[in-house]
């Protein structure tokens, strides 16, 4: 009778646990491939000077992963969250709206928010507003991206004293052979031309350089951006190191996948932490 109870026990357990991983959406992976807990990512994050969240900007489950992210931080040290969403020539706007000082309705005038705003972003932006948490947004006007990828680099020369304090400081740092940059031009076969991916640098290099701009060094600087501007640790990460290379920097990127369960090998070294997110669920846009 007993044996047939345990069996009965064990047959149930099983269900439950099947049931359970039927109805997840997400699993984190760690840098060799293998399952781990939000706690212990967590944890390697807490001594770091920097960490890049990569996103996927749609996604519903990074936004609410980032702010739990946020919360768990708080809690333990000092935080400051810089984001890829606003753009720097917004930056004064922001900055007076967070303080106080700028009314919700005139803030919705004056400063360029992504249409995807209210559902993405603006939770975790009146999370620190609330708090009092740092925030910072990090990007290049789009404007001035175009320019590059109109005009090269040099087409930057044209921009006025003022519209020089929005980006990164000239003359820009750009190696073609980093990862990122050569597969934009082999996924687009060529169309675009070698501007494009240097268009891209010039987002990675305005990031990297009002990330270490805005950082107190006593705090740990969250920056959210998508997750191909941090993917295989390059990007502005290498922006960074071209600067300070002595800084202590984890990354996180997201994937999604038919079947959480089971990691797909072929996207090992891309990250230190891997937020796979099942197909299924919906997104924003």
């Amino acid at each position: 009778m007993k044996n047939i109870f345990l069996v009965f026990i064990i047959l149930l357990s099983s269900t439950l646990l099947d049931a359970q991983k039927g109805l997840q959406a997400y699993q984190l992976y760690n840098s060799k491939g293998k399952k781990t807990s939000f706690k212990k990512m967590v944890k390697a994050s807490k001594q770091k000077d920097l960490v890049f969240f990569g996103e996927l900007h749609n996604n519903p489950i990074c936004h609410w992963l980032q702010m739990e992210f946020s919360k768990s931080i708080m809690a333990e040290r000092n935080l400051q969250i810089g984001v890829e969403m606003f753009e720097r020539d917004n930056e004064s706007d922001l900055q007076k709206y967070l303080n106080g000082s700028l009314s919700k309705s005139d803030a919705d005038t004056l400063i360029r928010f992504w249409n995807n705003y209210e559902t993405d972003y603006q939770p975790l932006l009146e999370f620190a507003k609330k708090n009092g948490i740092a925030y910072f947004g990090t990007n290049i006007p789009r404007k001035f991206a175009r320019i590059v990828y109109k005009e090269d680099f040099e087409g930057l020369n044209t921009l006025t004293e003022e519209e020089l304090t929005y980006i990164a400081p000239l003359p820009i740092l750009y190696d073609a052979e980093l990862k990122p940059y050569k597969d934009m031009l082999s996924m687009m076969g060529g169309h675009g031309g070698a501007t494009l991916p240097k268009a891209q640098a010039i987002k990675d290099a305005t990031m990297a350089h009002f990330i270490l701009k805005s950082w107190d060094k006593k705090a740990l600087f969250l920056h959210i951006n998508g997750a191909y501007h941090s993917d295989y640790f390059s990007s502005i990460l290498w922006y960074i190191e071209q600067s300070q290379a002595d800084l202590d920097m984890m990354t996180i990127t997201t994937l999604i996948q038919d079947d959480i369960h089971s990691f797909d090998a072929e996207e090992l070294g891309k990250a230190d932490f891997y937020l796979v997110i099942d197909s299924d669920v919906t997104t924003s846009y």
